[in-house]
């Protein structure tokens, strides 16, 4: 069966943010008095959601974990640098054209806040080609739960065996998994790192954001997975 829907990840698979997400993260450590971490640090933290993020970047720096008030100026911070750096992945534009030309329904499913989501993907002139974008606060909740992707296929009026969701972590590996979509993974991501997971096998893998179009129109719920690498890339 032929994909109709495609459900991209955000951050390390439509955008490169990896700059203003640790520019935010160290002005925060730098307010608590706490000395900054390396920008692979952080990004190593990212995928779970900003609280997510907060707390493991606080535990990193040695720094106590007052949550809600370290979020809520994280938050603030992140605000003020949404932009700065941050643009989207060489060949996602061209990416996006082509699977929209093809007829296919385009989603976001991120576990960034809503509200930073929607001003991004506006100021990179992105928001155009998505019929929905979920983000991470909403009632869909978070990523590897597989209810924000479940929600974008039935509201697309999608089956799973016509829906894959492109993300460049274990969390959107495991979020397909368990809503039994397809997947594709990308190995440009900078969330980019499958230590010890499990492989389904018929999971499809890109370097480029232009290699997507062509995996997706030859992909078929009985397509043999691309090959995985041998090594896969770890952060530590």
């Amino acid at each position: 069966m032929p994909i109709r829907l495609v459900a991209f990840d955000l951050d390390g698979t439509l955008i490169d943010s990896a700059r203003d997400l640790a520019d935010s993260v160290n002005a925060l450590l730098i307010e608590l008095g706490a000395a900054p971490l390396a920008v692979e640090e952080v990004t190593a933290m990212v995928g779970e959601g900003a609280a997510v993020l907060v707390r493991r970047a606080l535990r990193a720096a040695g720094r106590p974990v007052d949550l809600r008030g370290a979020l809520d100026r994280f938050l603030e911070l992140y605000a003020e640098r949404l932009t700065n750096h941050t643009r989207p992945y060489p060949g996602i534009t061209e990416a996006l054209d082509a699977l929209r030309s093809d007829g296919r329904a385009l989603a976001v499913l991120t576990n960034k806040p809503q509200k930073a989501t929607a001003e991004i993907l506006d100021r990179l002139r992105l928001a155009s080609w998505f019929s929905q974008v979920v983000g991470g606060d909403t009632e869909a909740g978070r990523k590897p739960e597989p209810a924000g992707l479940l929600r974008i296929a039935r509201s697309a009026n999608v089956s799973v065996s016509e829906t894959i969701l492109v993300g460049d972590s274990a969390i959107d590996l495991q979020t397909a998994h368990r809503a039994g979509t397809a997947v594709c993974l990308a190995r440009y991501g900078f969330g980019y790192r499958l230590d010890g997971i499990t492989l389904r096998g018929d999971e499809q893998f890109v370097d480029s954001a232009g290699e997507l179009p062509g995996i997706i129109r030859s992909y078929r719920s009985d397509t043999p997975a691309a090959p995985a690498p041998e090594i896969f890339r770890s952060h530590t």
